[in-house]
């Protein structure tokens, strides 16, 4: 009978890891967030090492909302996910579904602001595309935790 159990707890400890596989996502968001907002208020050029676009992405009209660099706006986002991963892993399940919620918006922002690198600015930033791979991996940690807990 403890064999068992023991297999239960085994097979649940994947599912219980997903948060924190989430809140190390989020702090490579946050880091690039942060480092981009850093960029931004010191006026200093985002060296593009692997693709140009950088400074055309970076400096054009959608950059900001409300006066705020969309990095900032970033930053925010992804320490709220961490937050709420930091405390799921602690058990707090109402915290990991405030941050599948937190991952369906931020991926939703994301993909638009992809097709506004994409079709509208026409450049993509290697640093924005750090994050919008961070904030989909948060998304794709969060489905995975669903589909695996079933």
């Amino acid at each position: 009978m403890n064999e068992a159990l023991d297999l239960t707890e085994t097979s649940a400890e994947p599912i219980a890891k997903m948060p924190v596989l989430a809140s190390l996502i989020a702090l490579v968001g946050l880091a690039d967030s942060v480092y981009l907002t850093v960029k931004h208020y010191t006026d200093e050029p985002v060296p593009c090492s692997l693709i140009e676009g950088c400074e055309k992405v970076l400096t054009s009209a959608y950059a900001a909302f409300a006066g705020v660099p969309i990095a900032a706006i970033g930053a925010a986002a992804y320490f709220a996910a961490f937050s709420l991963a930091i405390l799921a892993a602690f058990g707090n399940r109402v915290a990991w579904n405030l941050f599948g919620l937190q991952a369906v918006i931020m991926s939703a922002v994301t993909l638009w602001l992809l097709y506004l690198q994409g079709f509208v600015i026409g450049a993509f930033c290697q640093f924005c595309l750090v994050s919008a791979a961070s904030t989909l991996g948060l998304l794709t940690v969060f489905i995975t935790s669903r589909v695996v807990s079933r």
